[in-house]
This record gives C-alpha cells, sequence and structure tokens, in this order.
C-alpha cells in the first residue's frame, strides 16, 4: 500500500475509528444504493410567470395527483381525491376554507391527517430514515416521525395513532401539523429540481421565483440567455443593464425593477421625458396585460422604452467597434441611418424608417452617449451594482447555476450545441482562440465567472464583455439563432427583417448521429437524453418536444403568456423517476384562487418518454457513483485495520 493512500485511509478512520463503525456505514451505505431513485423534476423557460411556476412546484407536474390515485384509487371519489390534492398543494389557504365551511372540524382533522399520513409513508419509502429525519420540521419532528414509523406491535399501532391524533387536535395544533405534512410530502415527492433556463423577462414576478428557488431543498439551474442577461447587468455591464431595462419597459414590467428589486429609474424617467416630450414614442407601445398594468403609466413607460432603447444600441455599437473578434459588424446600425432621407441600411438594402425622431443621435459620431444619456447610464450602472436583493439572487445563480449540466445520465442546457449545416460543430473564436462543442460551453462559463467575480480589471471586462455576447451573439449556446433584430422590430416595417434564422442544431437534432455527437461530446452514452429549453414549440401546429426517437427533449412549450398563443399550450415539464421519463403537456392556470375554492388544478397531458423494464435505484445515479466509491474506501479501511496498517482507535 503506497503513502498517500495510507495517509488517505488514516484521515478516513478519524470518521470511523473502529471496524466496527466503518463496517457499519458499509452496511447503511449498500442498503441506501438498493433503494428507488428521488424523483427529479424538469422545468423551463419559466419567464417571471410566478403563478404557473408556483403551482407547477406544488403539484409537482402531476406526481402528487399520481401519488393519490396509487395509493387511494377507487376507494376515495373523485372530489375526495382533488379536495386532498389541493390541500396539499395549499394547506394554509384550503384549510380556510373548510374551516369556513365544516361543521365538525375535529371529525374532518381525524380523517384528513390520516389520509395525508397514509401518502407520506409512501412518499418516503424511497428515503433513508435519516433522511426523512432531516427534513422533518423542528416543532413537529417527534409527532411526525412516531405517526410516519409506528409501533413495532400491530396490534396496538391504531389504539397509537389515534391517541396522538386526538392529543394534537385536543391541544388546538391539528392546522399546524396539517399544514407541516403537507409541506413534507411535496418536499418527498420530489427530490431535485432542474431549471433549464430563463427565469427571467417577459412576465412580472421573477423576483417572486428567484426568492422561492432560494429556498428550496435541492435544486440546480443551467443558464439561459436572458438569465445570463440579468447576470451581466448585475456585474456592471452597462450594455446588459439596457437591455434588462427595455425588455422591462417593452413588457410593461418596470415595476420589477422598481418595486422589486428597489432599482431608482427616476433619472431615467426625468431624462426621457425631458428628451422626448413631444415625441408620440408610437414605435414604443407596450406589451403589457391590461389586467396588470395601470395604463396611466404607459406615456411616460413608452417615453422610457424609446429612451433607453438608442441608448441600448450606442453602448452594443461601442461594444461591437471594441470587440471585432466578436464579428458582429453588422449589427452596426446606427451609423447606416439617414436622418435627412428617414431611411436604413440594412444588410445591402435601404428602408424607410418607422421613427424618425433622435434627437440625441449624432451622424458623425453615432456611437457616443450625450452627456445626459452617459450620466444616466451611471447612476442606473450604480443602483444595479448595490441592489443587495439582485446581488443575493445573481450569486445564487452562480452557485447554483451553470452553462450545462451532466446529471444521472442526462445532458441539460438551454439552447444548442452550434453547428454548421454539415454537421460539424462551429469553431467559435473566444479572445485569443478557438473553441466548438464542450470547450466551447467551458471557456464561456469561466468568463462568464470572471465578469462577476474577478479581481483583475482586464479579465473582469473581459468577462463582462462575454455575458453580453452570451445574450446574443450567434455563436452563443444559449441564443442560437443568426441574430437578434431588435433595431429592425422597432425601426423597419417589413417583417422580412425582423426574421431570426436559428442556427443549424434545430434542423439537425432529428438525426441521431448528431445527437449521439452531442452526447459523446459531453461524455454520455448513446443511451442518455438531452433536455432542452430556449425555443418554445408550437403544439398547435403538431409540432412535438419529442425529437430524435425521444433522445432529445425540447420541453419549452409557452410556459410565458406571451408565447401561448404561438405555442397553443402553457408549458412541458419533464418528471424523471425511477420507472421512466415523463413529459407533461399543461394548459393555461387561472389562479391559486380558482385552485383552492373549485380545486381547479392545471390540465396536464402526460406522455411516456422512456421507461425502464427494472425499476431505477440509487445505484444507477450519480450519487450512486459516490457511494460506491465510498464502500470501495471503506473496504480499504477494513482491510488496513485488519492487517494493522492502520490501528483501530475504540
Amino acid at each position: 500500500m503506497e503513502a498517500g493512500e495510507i495517509r488517505y485511509l488514516k484521515g478516513l478512520a478519524k470518521r470511523y475509528p473502529s471496524i466496527p463503525s466503518a463496517a457499519t456505514e458499509i452496511v447503511n451505505l449498500q442498503a441506501i444504493l438498493s433503494l428507488p431513485k428521488g424523483t427529479e423534476h424538469f422545468i423551463t423557460d419559466i419567464h417571471g410567470e410566478y403563478e404557473q411556476f408556483q403551482h407547477i412546484m406544488k403539484n409537482g407536474s402531476g406526481a402528487i395527483k399520481r401519488k393519490i390515485e396509487e395509493e387511494f384509487g377507487n376507494s376515495l371519489s373523485i372530489t375526495e381525491k382533488k379536495a386532498i390534492a389541493t390541500l396539499i398543494y395549499y394547506p394554509e389557504l384550503k384549510l380556510k376554507q373548510v374551516r369556513s365551511q365544516e361543521d365538525d372540524m375535529e371529525d374532518w382533522y381525524k380523517v384528513n391527517l390520516y389520509r395525508l399520513i397514509h401518502i407520506c409513508k409512501s412518499a418516503s419509502s424511497k428515503y433513508t430514515r435519516s433522511k426523512v429525519r432531516k427534513a422533518l420540521p423542528k416543532d413537529f419532528a417527534y409527532v411526525m416521525e412516531e405517526l410516519l414509523n409506528g409501533r413495532p406491535d400491530e396490534s396496538d399501532q391504531e389504539a397509537y395513532y389515534n391517541e396522538i391524533i386526538n392529543s394534537v387536535i385536543h391541544t388546538g395544533m391539528a392546522g399546524e401539523l396539517v399544514v407541516a405534512i403537507c409541506n413534507l410530502i411535496r418536499r418527498l415527492i420530489v427530490d431535485h429540481l432542474h431549471v433549464v433556463g430563463d427565469i427571467f423577462d417577459r412576465g412580472p414576478y421573477p423576483n417572486l421565483i428567484m426568492d422561492t428557488l432560494m429556498e428550496y431543498h435541492s435544486v440546480d439551474i443551467q443558464w439561459g440567455n436572458h438569465d445570463v442577461l440579468w447576470m451581466g447587468a448585475a456585474a456592471g455591464s452597462q450594455a446588459c443593464i439596457a437591455n434588462v431595462i427595455r425588455n422591462s419597459a417593452k413588457y410593461g414590467n418596470l415595476n420589477t425593477l422598481e418595486d422589486g428589486y428597489g432599482i431608482n429609474l427616476i433619472p431615467l424617467a426625468k431624462f426621457a421625458m425631458a428628451t422626448y416630450a413631444e415625441d408620440t414614442c408610437d414605435a414604443f407601445h407596450l406589451d403589457y396585460r391590461e389586467d396588470e398594468y395601470d395604463v396611466k403609466d404607459a406615456q411616460l413607460d413608452e417615453k422610457m422604452h424609446k429612451a433607453i432603447t438608442i441608448i441600448q444600441f450606442k453602448l452594443e455599437g461601442k461594444l461591437i467597434q471594441k470587440r471585432p473578434e466578436f464579428e458582429m459588424e453588422h449589427r452596426l446600425l446606427l451609423d447606416k441611418i439617414d436622418l435627412e432621407k428617414g431611411t436604413v441600411w440594412v444588410e445591402g438594402k435601404t428602408y424607410p424608417l418607422k421613427d424618425t425622431c433622435f434627437p440625441t443621435l449624432d451622424p458623425e459620431h453615432p456611437y457616443e452617449l450625450t452627456l445626459e444619456e452617459a450620466e444616466v447610464m451611471e447612476r442606473l450602472t450604480t443602483a444595479f451594482i448595490n441592489c443587495e436583493k439582485l446581488q443575493k439572487h445573481v450569486r445564487f445563480l452562480y452557485s447554483k447555476g451553470s452553462l450545462y449540466k451532466v446529471y444521472n445520465g442526462n445532458l441539460l442546457y438551454h439552447g444548442c450545441v452550434p453547428f454548421h449545416e454539415d454537421g460539424s460543430f462551429c469553431k467559435v473564436k473566444v479572445f485569443e482562440r478557438e473553441y466548438c462543442g464542450k470547450e466551447l460551453y467551458d471557456v464561456l462559463e469561466n468568463y462568464a465567472r470572471k465578469g462577476y467575480y474577478s479581481i483583475d480589471p482586464a479579465e473582469k471586462e473581459k468577462g463582462l464583455d462575454i455575458l453580453w455576447f452570451i445574450w446574443q451573439n450567434a455563436n452563443s449556446p444559449v441564443f442560437g439563432k443568426s441574430k437578434m433584430t431588435t433595431f429592425e422590430r422597432y425601426f423597419i416595417a417589413d417583417k422580412e427583417t425582423h426574421k431570426e434564422p436559428k442556427n443549424p442544431y434545430y434542423r439537425l437534432l432529428e438525426q441521431e448521429e448528431i445527437v449521439n455527437k452531442i452526447l459523446e461530446e459531453f461524455g454520455l452514452s448513446q443511451d442518455s437524453h438531452i433536455i432542452n429549453g430556449h425555443v418554445p414549440v408550437e403544439a398547435k401546429r403538431g409540432e412535438s418536444p419529442v425529437k430524435c426517437g425521444g433522445k432529445l427533449l425540447i420541453i419549452d412549450g409557452g410556459f410565458s403568456k406571451a408565447y401561448q398563443p404561438k405555442t397553443g399550450i402553457a408549458g412541458y415539464t419533464l418528471i424523471y423517476n425511477s420507472y421512466g421519463l415523463l413529459l407533461a403537456a399543461h394548459e393555461p392556470f387561472e389562479s391559486v384562487e380558482k385552485a383552492v375554492q373549485d380545486g381547479r388544478d392545471i390540465h396536464s397531458h402526460m406522455l411516456l418518454v422512456h421507461y425502464s423494464n427494472k425499476r431505477i435505484t440509487v445505484a444507477d445515479t450519480d450519487i450512486g457513483k459516490e457511494i460506491k466509491e465510498n464502500i470501495a474506501d471503506l473496504e480499504k479501511l477494513l482491510c488496513a485495520y485488519r492487517e494493522g496498517t492502520v490501528v483501530e482507535r475504540q
């Protein structure tokens, strides 16, 4: 045995100082390997839609309804099963409704506590007692552990249960216990959550979604282009800040910045009112929701919308000129404007402008900010960098997030792996050298982290510029289109100029050799799956989220209300349990009030994507691999104890 290995085993011996302690841990770990794998829940392209997100999180994309059906089948009516599902989703609200309608609350508590305990026992069966114990709420840990584990002698078990439940009711704590058990059921039904990108933009409450994710028991995030944009803004990239504000203005969500994050937009408002006072800003109407937007703010918001858009184009132009290696010179359009003729030259053709009012545009220096614009941006940059809540959310995105993730034999990413039409990986120049495939993801993520964390000014500047590059460059894996036609959509009526051709990846992904090539590039076998977000699947036109015979799944189906007219549904989510992969297609969520009052759940259509003939266990997972390595190390320690190489401590 080599000296390095002996040193390692001596370190391990501090945790397991004797043969019995090491042997006991081996037995414990071997038992864990035989348990069914925990359920993974995949969700993507949330885009600030907090209510729908919250409900899908609470119902586990139908996993809780399936568990209720498994446990009660025909022994409960449909109405009773709906009621218990709603209770598990929204225990506090459901209890409030029940108390206002129920005459005998004691009887209701007895019946429903028994039902909840029955579901909770089943949900906890795939975990060790230790893991379940750690998930128990402190105030009810003893009571809940007794109710879940029961007595060794079954003859007095029912009486024991009755005594505990009666005592809880008589002490006035039954309601709190109901809430605690419901929360535990939701915690146990889904073991781990994957968010495959785009938490931010379009919808009004990304801040509330981030708050929820930060409290979730186990989560990872694959950054989408909209997430990276906000990360860049929080890091201080002015081009990213301008994009964030423009997106918020466009969708009538400036309140997200002002109220959700406390970012002061008054400097921009004052500048916009002074500069565009007589401008009708017709090209900058807002895509707001009538039931969620105060129209009296529209005139000011439209002026702010235009002001930040012009600033954005100037800042992006400067960045494109600074970084010729980004190969985005074709997106320099402000210098192609002819103010006298009211036209713009784009890709070899001249178009009339929908808006010809450019009071801050200097034709000689079109990408220079005016002194007033520069002052506005300095104040906004300070506000973003010093926003405590935004910084907390972005640090969470960095700590739990990445551009891609390999997890339990699946490859997760938000956009695409950039390809050429011939099926070869695109080689992309990032500063000094070229990268493709997995290497491209890795180098971009490395610079994205430097943009936020680096203390070296030059490296931080590179990182800040790469964060904007990831947002909208044609070679960015999370963008995946040839260009972002923001300018054309505002200023040119011809819709041909609005098109954003997708990377060849999206035309090649039905070819098995292409999908296998991607899996191999990321170190996976041909039996693995790719879980993909970013591009909405148009279900109403017959498009399927299941590609390449089920090897690749695109699970963006219109979670955002802005996409639902196009997709025809309200998003896809995915469940990966010990039996296989289940895809859920969701209809729009009405409201929490409807869910509680009428028991209205999101109607979801389930599609079995992959079924395992042998139930998948912990031994088949990434955690299982780690446990097997730990067992091998402990077995070496046992040998070392028995040979006397390492001395036991009694």
